[in-house]
Formats: C-alpha cells, sequence, structure tokens
C-alpha cells in the first residue's frame, strides 16, 4: 500500500471541492432510478414496463450527453450544467406528480429527463488532467471511480428507503428537489465562460474522435460493461420484490457498491510498478457476475456474491477513464468522455429493457448470466488497448497527429 498519491491529492487545491460536490451533484439521479423503476411498475403492474421506463430514460442520456458535453468544450461547463440539471429537476417533478392512469406517457418523460441529464461527470473527469498530473492523475481516476460506487451505495439506499416508508412517487419527487439544490454548488464551481483550451489542436469532428483504434473498443467495451451493470440493477430489484421486501434492492446495491467501493481505494493505493492491462480487471467483473448467478437462493447468498463482484468495478471503469483521458486531446476530452457516457447509457436502455424480459420469461438468475457474457465481451474488446505504464507521460501533439 502506498498512500503517497492520494496524501498529494489532498494537498491539491480544488480537487476535493470538485469531487464532492460532483458526487453530491450526481446522487439525485443516481436516487432516482429505484423509485422511478417501482413507480413505473406499480402504475402498468409488471417489470417489464419498468424496463421500458428505464431504457427510454438511458436512450434519452445517450442523445443529450454528445450535445451538452460539446457545448461545455466550447463555452465552458457552468450555465449549461446548471440550465440542463434544473430543466431534469423540472421534469422528474412532472413524473412524480403524473397520475397512475397516465402510465404510458411515462416512456416519453423518461426519454426527456434523460436527455436533461446534466453532464457533471464529462465536465469532471475532463478536468483532472488539467489539475493534477503523473501519479496523482491516476490516483484520481481510481477515487473518482470510487465515488460513483459510494453513489451507488447511498443512492439506491436513500431512494429504496423513500419507497419503503412513503412511496414511489415521494422519491421521485425528492430526487427532482435535491437536484434543484446539488447542481448549483457544483456548476458555481465552474469557471464561468471558460471553455477548455484548444491552443494544443484544432477540434476534431465526432467522426475523428471517435473512429480510432484505441477510443472505440474502449467506447464500447464501457457500453457493454454498463449494459451488463443496468441488466444488475433491475434484476436486483426484481430479485427484492420476489422475496416480499422491496428494502433488500437498496440493501444488495449498497453492498455490491461497497465491494466496488474497497476495490477502488485498494487500487488506487498500490503503487504503480509495472503495466496495468484494463482487459484483466475486466475478467475479473465477469468472473464476478457468474459467481452470482449461483447464489441467487438467498438474499444473504447473493448478497456476499454481489460484493466479491464488486472489488473489480471500479478499478475496472476507472482504468477506462484513465486509458480514454490519455489517449485523447485536451480539446475534446469533455465530449469524448460525453460519448463514452451515452454509449453507455445506449447500452444501459438495452439492458434494462432485455432484462425485464429475462426476469418475466427465464428468472432473475438468468440477468446475471447475461451479465457475465456481456462483461466477458466488454474484456474481449479491450484486449488491444495499450497498458497503463508506470512511466507513461502523455503527448498532446503525437495524440492528435494520430487523431487525425
Amino acid at each position: 500500500m502506498d498512500l503517497t498519491a492520494y496524501r498529494a491529492l489532498w494537498r491539491t487545491p480544488g480537487v476535493f471541492a470538485l469531487l464532492t460536490s460532483a458526487t453530491f451533484a450526481r446522487l439525485p439521479v443516481i436516487a432516482s432510478l429505484v423509485p422511478l423503476s417501482f413507480l413505473a411498475k406499480d402504475a402498468a403492474g409488471n417489470f417489464g414496463w419498468a424496463g421500458v421506463v428505464a431504457g427510454a430514460y438511458s436512450v434519452g442520456m445517450a442523445v443529450g450527453g454528445p450535445i451538452w458535453t460539446r457545448v461545455a468544450d466550447r463555452r465552458g461547463g457552468r450555465g449549461i450544467v446548471i440550465a440542463v440539471g434544473v430543466a431534469w429537476g423540472v421534469v422528474m417533478a412532472v413524473l412524480g406528480l403524473m397520475p397512475a392512469d397516465w402510465y404510458r406517457v411515462m416512456p416519453v418523460l423518461s426519454g426527456l429527463a434523460g436527455a436533461f441529464v446534466a453532464p457533471v461527470t464529462a465536465i469532471m473527469r475532463a478536468a483532472w488532467p488539467r489539475i493534477v498530473q503523473g501519479s496523482r492523475l491516476r490516483a484520481v481516476y481510481a477515487l473518482d471511480a470510487t465515488a460513483a460506487e459510494v453513489l451507488f451505495a447511498i443512492g439506491p439506499m436513500a431512494g429504496a428507503l423513500v419507497v419503503s416508508f412513503a412511496s414511489p412517487r415521494a422519491g421521485v419527487l425528492g430526487a427532482a428537489v435535491a437536484a434543484a439544490i446539488t447542481i448549483w454548488w457544483f456548476g458555481l464551481l465552474q469557471t464561468p465562460g471558460a471553455p477548455h483550451d484548444e491552443s494544443k489542436g484544432a477540434r476534431l469532428t465526432a467522426p475523428q474522435l471517435l473512429w480510432h483504434r484505441h477510443r472505440l473498443p474502449m467506447i464500447v467495451s464501457f457500453a457493454f460493461c454498463v449494459t451488463a451493470f443496468a441488466s444488475v440493477s433491475l434484476g436486483i430489484v426484481a430479485f427484492a420484490d420476489a422475496h416480499g421486501n422491496r428494502l433488500i434492492a437498496g440493501v444488495l446495491e449498497t453492498v455490491w457498491a461497497v465491494g466496488s467501493l474497497a476495490g477502488g481505494v485498494l487500487v488506487g493505493a498500490l503503487p504503480a510498478r509495472r503495466s496495468s492491462y484494463v482487459w484483466r480487471r475486466a475478467v475479473l467483473v465477469s468472473a464476478g457476475m457468474l459467481l452470482c448467478v449461483f447464489a441467487t437462493w438467498s438474499p444473504v447468498s447473493l448478497g456476499i456474491a454481489l460484493f466479491l463482484s464488486g472489488l473489480a468495478l471500479a478499478p475496472t471503469v476507472g482504468a477506462l477513464y484513465e486509458r480514454l483521458g490519455a489517449m485523447t486531446p485536451s480539446s475534446v476530452k469533455t465530449e469524448v468522455f460525453g460519448w463514452m457516457g451515452s454509449a453507455g447509457m445506449a447500452g444501459g436502455a438495452i439492458g434494462s429493457a432485455v432484462a425485464g424480459l429475462v426476469v418475466e420469461t427465464f428468472g432473475v438468475r438468468y440477468v446475471w448470466v447475461m451479465a457475465a457474457v456481456l462483461t466477458l465481451a466488454a474484456a474481449i474488446s479491450l484486449l488491444h488497448i495499450p497498458p497503463h505504464q508506470p512511466t507513461e507521460a502523455p503527448v498532446e501533439a503525437g495524440l492528435l497527429q494520430e487523431a487525425v
């Protein structure tokens, strides 16, 4: 264990303010997922419709993400984050207040809400190379992925608690109100009207940015991973419902996230003394999903399996962030992370919809079979990605020439 990088991050101005504000700004979005799923299920009477609504939300995110991140690269992030974040809260409030017999309209509103998810994650990840370098950059990406797991530990549990002790409608409305507050904090930390530095190279078109022998496989791999994670999340909700206690969904999501959090903290503290291949970590995620297939006979056994499978999750995602950032010019870093998120949400739309059908047709355990196959496909996509080297230093000029 080597905590030097974490100590250096603590002393770097702006790092923890940005990380903390981004975590709170994203929390309402994560917390709303469980209430939204139960709201759709209660309105329509089946989890197939919950999968459709969740899928529409993911499609909306896939469409909106690249638009907002490209604007943020050009004009700065403050105005975009605040305006889009407030719009998300308004649409979610409409969803929460809508009569139950209007459930056929839910996919439309859910898709609109997804399109208005603020690009907090992309703006933050694009900012890290401007704030820290070297070992601190590798550590902050690991910490970033770990913070995301904190969200998945706290958010679903908070949503499940509100569903259990109040109602799904209250959970959706609570998320809308919280978003109106937290998004302002993150937005006000952004420099107004300050786009990313374009002096280090001309702006790439979307095809130039995406059609790259390393960036494209990483984005595809991330899509496979999120498809798997979205299917597991819906599988957990269905597992809890089958056991007659909806609070189980929040507990299992939290256990899964805590395992990922532990893995992310551990990897971020390991000394970078040798090459690190991201595909190896993805294989471990696939093995963890396979373990869950044989653990669905009780909440305790599934919780243990989810914790073990989560240990490789944040390290894998953090390595994907680091590799993608290292292979992208500064002038389009926000946009490439936006495309990464959109690809993930497109995969998540498929994962949520298909998982709902799998639960209804074959049973809950087969959701983890699907997740194991998808994460194995993610590992195969990463076989030719260069490993992280301890002495690696990004060269902007070389990246730009390679990109075009």
